[in-house]
């Protein structure tokens, strides 16, 4: 079979996304009553734009594939339970979970396995996240920390060196080589978890997981995109080329059937013996071994049985701000997504944003207002700016003030939101100045992930954002799944050039900074106390999450949007570079001649803006709180979709 040219296999994306559940505007075609059904919502279009590879971010931690847009999505409504993931089956079988008197965490468990079949190239059992849970029993909000760590024999210049006497860089490059491998935390993180607030047996949640991959799956669109784009670099790994190539080395193409029962094996003994399967034992020793591989010239890893066993996963205060009349829930350091959230938003709070709703609002969220996309821009670059200089594994480098607090000052916030001209963007900004030993800001890139959002029927929530950082990690496959390549989120560089050293820098058993943001937002009471749960949410795509969650969180807050619409709308923002992000793959983006005739990229560039109008790649989900039930969309840039009980 022939594989499609890129351009056609994006355009395929399927238009799967939800239950049979009655929308805020409409049924789609083929809804039916049963919960868990897959049916279509939205249109997939043929749109021009910039390909990534033309931009700055074709790197050698590339992000994943931009896949399209699927235009007019409706927002899902359901009664009392809901879940978002980026890949209808992952869904399907959280959702059956929920249906079955399952928790969310137990809906979670049950997306990652099948998360790491399906949709390999962005989240596994051989990567991490960060989860941010609500318990409806307690009003507790908890913060999970399953990020990988450096191992313990790895030094300063791990990275960039093969060894400290011989400064020669490893091979065929960092991402590809054994050094970008942390130990995995995500099963770690994911049974404390289970252990707290599970409701349904661990060994059950692997169930759908383990069947399908017995009996086999078709490859999606989306895969078969990321599988061609990195054919090369897969080939390289003897198990990862056998799976996801033909045998002449070219892409096996979208509607392959897989089995892979080397997964189903793997997730069997985890499912039997909990996670100590995989950190101790066979598996851990496979790993260790496929880590440390040197087949074709690869670096090896200097990971050890001993830091597998080790590994812990976190229990952390969860980050929590206010914004108007919300409260704002998101994961602290490592992950620096919700201290640039919350930091954002704090700045933002200064202004009007509610007087910049985008105009012509439809399905796709409008168009988004000059006004509206310069100041939160530029609140994002300041955000960033902090981000970059100070945010990084708290249990190694101290935070200005020992505290988050210190950077999401209200005084302060204030003072920065007052450096935002309503003219002229920045550009760059500075970094506000604190009093603690700390080098001049360097940004790392991150990329990858995906993102699961529920709601049970007990009126937990749950966000988890989970990744094995790039598309397909460090190309290294070991007993049916994907190792990661997170430790390239650490600076490669341990000294800035002032000479100081640089926070994120890397450390035997450090976790390196990331910007997922994983974030549940509360309605505040009259006495200013949390009130009762009114949004979940979360995205993958790297250091533009803080983006993508942001410009949700003001299109559901400020601009009234519902969430698919708010998920929907053209994504942008701002890191702390030059450049302005504006999503050409939607459809109210003109993005021809590098956007010459589109009115917002105009009115931006009039203002100093270095406009960036390639396609992005967020897989955004958000669940509102609509009376008893729950609303929710999913991003028409991905697979995903929302499903629950009949609303």
């Amino acid at each position: 079979m022939r594989t499609l040219p890129r351009a056609l296999a994006l355009l395929s994306v399927p238009v799967l996304v939800v239950a049979g559940c009655s929308t805020d505007h409409a049924t789609w075609p083929g809804a039916t009553s049963e919960p868990c059904g897959i049916v279509t919502n939205g249109t997939p279009i043929a749109k021009t734009a910039v390909a990534w590879a033309t931009t700055e971010r074709n790197i050698s931690t590339n992000p994943e594939v931009a896949t399209g847009y699927r235009r007019g999505m409706s927002a899902v409504r359901t009664a009392s339970y809901a879940v978002a993931t980026a890949n209808p089956l992952a869904t399907q079988a959280a959702c059956r979970v929920l249906r079955d008197g399952g928790s969310a965490t137990d809906a979670l468990i049950a997306a990652q396995a099948v998360l790491g079949l399906v949709e390999p190239q962005s989240s596994g059992i051989g990567g991490g996240g960060f989860l941010v849970y609500f318990d409806a029993a307690t009003g507790a909000v908890e913060a999970y920390d399953g990020r990988e760590v450096a191992p313990a024999a790895a030094t300063e210049n791990y990275l960039r060196w093969v060894d400290d006497a011989h400064p020669v860089e490893p091979t065929p490059d960092t991402r590809s080589s054994g050094r970008s491998i942390g130990v995995p935390g995500i099963l770690r993180m994911l049974h404390d978890a289970h252990t707290a607030h599970g409701a349904r047996p661990w060994r059950d949640l692997f169930t759908p997981a383990v069947q399908l991959a017995d009996e086999g799956f078709e490859i999606s669109p989306r895969l078969a995109a990321a599988i061609a784009d990195s054919a090369a670099s897969l080939a390289v790994d003897q198990e990862a080329g056998t799976y996801f190539l033909n045998p002449d080395g070219s892409a096996r193409p979208a509607g392959t059937k897989l089995t892979n029962p080397a997964y189903a094996k793997t997730l069997g003994a985890i499912a039997t013996d909990g996670p100590d399967a995989f950190y101790r034992g066979a598996i851990a020793q496979d790993i260790v071994a496929a880590a440390a591989d040197t087949s074709a010239g690869r670096t090896p890893s200097l990971m050890t049985t001993a830091d597998l066993s080790g590994y812990t996963a976190k229990r952390r205060e969860s980050l929590c701000t206010t914004y108007r009349d919300h409260e704002i829930c998101g994961m602290p350091a490592p992950s620096s997504g919700g201290i640039a959230v919350a930091a954002t938003l704090g700045i933002l709070q200064n202004l009007p944003m509610a007087s910049y709703r985008p105009t012509d609002v439809d399905l796709d969220g409008g168009k988004p207002t000059v006004d509206g996309v310069h100041y939160i821009a530029e609140a994002e670059r300041l955000a960033y700016a902090d981000r970059d200089k100070y945010v990084a594994d708290t249990d190694f480098v101290a935070l200005p003030g020992n505290s988050p607090t210190t950077l999401l000052d209200p005084t302060y916030l204030a003072e920065r939101a007052t450096l935002i001209s309503g003219q002229k963007t920045m550009g760059i900004a500075k970094p506000g100045e604190f009093n603690v030993p700390a080098s001049a800001a360097v940004s790392t890139p991150e990329h990858g992930t995906s993102q699961v959002t529920v709601v049970d029927a007990r009126g937990n929530a749950a966000s988890l954002t989970t990744t094995v950082e790039s598309a397909f990690g460090s190309f290294h496959m070991v007993d049916g799944f994907i190792l990661n390549n997170q430790l390239t989120d650490f600076s490669a560089q341990p000294v800035g050039k002032d000479g100081l050293p640089i926070a994120n820098r890397l450390q035997p058993g450090k976790r390196p900074r990331s910007s997922m943001a994983p974030t549940l937002v509360f309605e505040r009471t009259e006495s200013g106390k949390r009130g009762a749960l009114l949004l979940a949410l979360g995205s993958p795509g790297g250091s533009v999450i803080i983006q993508f969650v942001v410009k949700t969180l003001v299109g559901i807050l400020d601009w009234g949007l519902d969430p698919q619409q708010a998920v929907s709308m053209v994504d942008f923002g701002a890191n702390n570079s030059a450049k302005t992000n504006v999503g050409g793959e939607h459809p109210n983006i003109d993005a021809r001649d590098d956007g010459a005739d589109d009115p917002l990229i105009r009115g931006l560039r009039q203002r100093g803006h270095t406009v960036d109008v390639a396609d992005q790649s967020s897989g955004l989900s958000a669940l509102v709180r609509r009376g008893p039930g729950w609303i929710g969309g999913a991003d028409p840039r991905r697979e995903g979709l929302v499903m629950g009980d009949t609303g």
